[in-house]
């Protein structure tokens, strides 16, 4: 992507605002699923959880990448 291109970069940032959501109602709708299934009350929210996480590391990832790796 180029860094000039301030609409590539918008909607790079968009996107990124709706990765910790979506990760979450992923890890929520698996969760729900595995709970019907095995008539167990705990899978929503560990599932819940690992999405949350998961969208946060892919967060930090993809802000990483556009900086260069710098800190």
């Amino acid at each position: 992507m180029r860094k000039d291109n301030p609409m590539a970069q918008m909607g790079k940032y968009l996107g990124l605002a709706f990765l910790i959501p979506s990760s979450a109602l992923v890890g929520y709708v698996v969760g729900y699923l595995l709970d019907k299934s095995f008539h167990k009350t705990f899978f929503t929210m560990i599932f819940l959880l690992l999405g949350i996480a998961a969208g946060m590391i892919e967060l930090v990832r993809e802000l990483m990448q556009d900086d260069g790796g710098k800190r």
